[in-house]
């Protein structure tokens, strides 16, 4: 194994994290929700 191959794998090593290639969608969906979610709450409590 070459210097650049041994590099090459070092750098495309996949840690557990999530995938480069998903959409996005449910994740903006979830943090949007969130968002909203503690807008109504924190209103409601009168803290706004």
């Amino acid at each position: 194994m070459t210097a650049t191959s041994a590099t090459a794998v070092r750098v495309r090593a996949r840690t557990g994290g999530p995938k480069e290639d998903e959409p996005k969608l449910l994740e903006h969906l979830a943090g949007w929700t969130l968002v909203v979610v503690l807008a109504m709450l924190v209103t409601q409590a009168g803290l706004l």
